[in-house]
C-alpha cells in the first residue's frame, strides 16, 4: 500500500469517526456536584400578620405590575413611568445584564467546532550564507499558502458545559439584578413622593397656624393699646408666631430637597422639575402579605443569589476537569507553492489530520488549589443565598410590625390632636374673657400644632412603611420572569 493510499483510508477513517466522537463528547459526564438549593427554614406564616393580614389566596401571589397604582395617583403614576424610561442606573443594570447574556454565547461557542480560513503569499530570498544555497534552488521565490483549518474540543468530562451552565446562570442573575434595581428605584421614588405630600400637608398645618398667630398677635397689641394686657403678652406672641415661621422654612427646605431627589430619580436636571403642593391624603394600601414560602420566589434579590450559588456549583465542574486529559481534533487542509503557476491545483493540495490528547503530570498544587478555591466560592454564595433570605424574612417582618404599631399610634396622635385643638380653643375663650393669661394660649396653641404634625409625620411613615413591605414582598416581580425574554432597552433621555 502506498503512503497516499494509507493517507486516503485514513481519511475515510477520521470521517466516520468524527461524529461518533462529537456525540461522545457531547454525552460526556459533568464533573459538577449534585446541586441543591440551600436549604433554609421557611416558617409557615408571617409573626407580625396576626389581625392584619389574612392568610395566603391565590391572588397574593400573581404579580402586581404597576404596584404603585395602589395609591390612586396619577402623578406619581407618571413620574414611575418617566423613572423606568429615563433613569441611569436602569440603563446601568440592563447592560450589566446584556453583557452577561454576550458572554454566555462566547462561552457557548465551545461547544462546536471552530473553522477558520487563512492565506499567506509571500516573496522569499535565501540568504547567500544558507547552507546548500543553489543547488538547483532558486535564489529568490515565491511562498503561496490557501488553507482551511479545523479544531473541536470533545467535552468529555464536560468542563465547557459547565462553563456554559455557570454563564447562564450568571446572566440569569444579571436579569434578576435589572428588576432588583427596578424595583427598589420604584420604592425610593414612591418612597419620596409619599414624603414631599406629607411635607405638603404639614405645610397647610403651618400656614393654618401662622394665620391664627398672626390673629393672636394683634389681639394682644391690640389688648396692650387699651391697656388691658402687658408686652409679656405681646412678646410671648411674637415669639410664637416667628418660632412657626421658622418652622414652615425648615419643611419647605426639607421638601424642596425630597423634589430635588425625585428629579434625579425621574433623569430630570433639579433646576427644570418642579411638582405643585397638594395635600391630599393618601390613603394606605392594602398589600396582601401571602405566605413566607412565595417570598424566595417573589424576591429578585434572592433569585439573583440562588443563581450566582448555582454557576459557582458549576465552577467546581470546571476546576475537577483538569485533573482528567483534554481531547481534541485538529484537522488543516489547502494549498501551497513556490512557485509560479496557479495555487489552487491538484498538486499542490495539502492536509493535515489528528487527535490531540494533554494531560498535566505536574502542576505544583495548581489544579488542587483551583478546586479549593471553587468550592469556598461554592459556600461562601450559599452564605450569601441564606443571607439575603434571612434579610428578605425581617424587612417583610419589620414593616408589617411599622405598619401595626403605626397605625395605633396614628389613631393616639389624631385623638390628641383633637383634644389639644379642643384645649387651644377653650385657652383662647378665656384669655378673652380675662381668665388666663396668654401663655396658657401659647402652651395651647403649641401643643395643638405639635399634635397635628406628629400625627401626619406617622402617617406619612405607615404610608412610607407600606411601600418598604411591598418592596420587601419582591412588588411586581416573580422568578418566573427568568425564563422569559431579555427585557427591552431603556432609553436614557439627556
Amino acid at each position: 500500500m502506498t503512503i497516499a493510499s494509507r493517507f486516503r483510508s485514513l481519511r475515510r477513517l477520521a470521517r466516520r469517526a468524527l461524529p461518533a466522537a462529537m456525540l461522545l463528547g457531547l454525552a460526556g459526564c459533568s464533573l459538577a456536584p449534585a446541586y441543591h438549593t440551600p436549604a433554609i427554614a421557611v416558617p409557615a406564616t408571617y409573626k407580625e400578620s396576626s389581625g392584619l393580614w389574612t392568610p395566603a389566596v391565590p391572588a397574593d401571589t400573581a404579580p402586581r405590575g404597576d404596584w404603585w397604582q395602589m395609591f390612586g395617583d396619577a402623578i406619581l403614576d407618571g413620574l414611575e413611568h418617566r423613572l423606568d424610561q429615563a433613569n441611569p442606573s436602569i440603563a446601568v443594570a440592563l447592560a450589566h445584564y446584556d453583557l452577561a447574556h454576550a458572554y454566555v454565547g462566547e462561552l457557548r461557542s465551545g461547544l462546536f467546532p471552530q473553522l477558520d480560513v487563512g492565506g499567506s503569499p509571500s516573496d522569499n530570498r535565501q540568504s547567500n550564507n544558507r547552507p546548500l544555497r543553489g543547488s538547483g534552488q532558486p535564489n529568490e521565490y515565491d511562498a503561496n499558502t490557501a488553507q482551511f483549518s479545523l479544531d473541536y474540543e470533545f467535552d468529555l468530562w464536560g468542563r465547557i458545559r459547565n462553563q456554559v451552565a455557570a454563564g447562564k446562570a450568571q446572566a440569569e442573575a444579571a436579569q434578576a439584578d435589572l428588576a432588583s434595581a427596578r424595583l427598589s428605584l420604584q420604592a425610593q421614588l414612591a418612597d419620596l413622593y409619599l414624603q414631599l405630600r406629607g411635607y405638603d400637608i404639614q405645610a397647610r398645618i403651618l400656614n393654618d397656624s401662622l394665620a391664627a398667630y398672626r390673629q393672636g398677635l394683634s389681639l394682644t397689641e391690640n389688648r396692650m393699646a387699651g391697656g388691658i394686657d402687658s408686652g409679656l403678652a405681646v412678646a410671648r406672641a411674637k415669639n410664637q408666631l416667628s418660632d412657626a415661621q421658622a418652622q414652615a422654612d425648615e419643611v419647605a427646605a426639607q421638601r424642596a430637597l425630597t423634589e430635588h431627589a425625585i428629579a434625579s430619580l425621574v433623569g430630570e436636571p433639579a433646576s427644570s422639575f418642579s411638582l405643585l403642593p397638594s395635600d391630599r391624603q393618601m390613603p394606605l394600601p392594602e398589600v396582601p402579605a401571602g405566605v413566607p414560602s412565595t417570598l424566595l420566589q417573589r424576591r429578585p434579590d434572592i433569585a439573583a443569589a440562588e443563581r450566582r450559588t448555582f454557576a459557582a456549583n458549576a465552577d467546581i465542574g470546571v476546576a475537577r476537569a483538569a485533573f482528567f486529559p483534554s481531547l481534541s481534533l485538529s484537522a488543516m487542509f489547502g494549498w501551497q507553492n513556490t512557485g509560479d503557476g496557479s495555487l489552487l491545483t491538484a498538486g499542490n493540495r495539502m492536509w493535515a489530520l489528528g487527535p490531540v490528547a494533554a494531560l498535566s503530570l505536574f502542576d505544583g498544587g495548581l489544579r488542587h488549589a483551583r478546586e479549593r478555591e471553587a468550592r469556598a466560592a461554592f459556600d461562601a454564595a450559599a452564605g450569601q443565598y441564606r443571607q439575603t433570605v434571612l434579610n428578605a424574612f425581617q424587612q417583610v417582618e419589620d414593616n408589617l410590625s411599622l405598619i401595626g404599631n403605626l397605625g395605633h399610634e396614628v389613631h393616639a396622635e389624631d385623638d390628641a390632636a383633637a383634644a389639644a385643638k379642643e384645649a387651644a380653643q377653650m385657652a383662647i375663650n378665656r384669655y378673652s374673657e380675662g381668665i388666663v393669661s396668654y401663655l396658657d394660649v401659647v402652651t395651647a396653641q403649641t401643643s395643638y400644632l405639635q399634635a397635628e404634625r406628629t400625627a401626619e409625620q406617622v402617617r406619612t411613615r405607615r404610608l412610607q412603611a407600606s411601600v418598604n413591605l411591598v418592596r420587601a414582598l419582591g412588588g411586581g416581580w416573580d422568578a418566573q420572569q427568568l425564563k422569559k425574554p431579555p427585557p427591552e432597552a431603556v432609553a436614557v433621555t439627556h
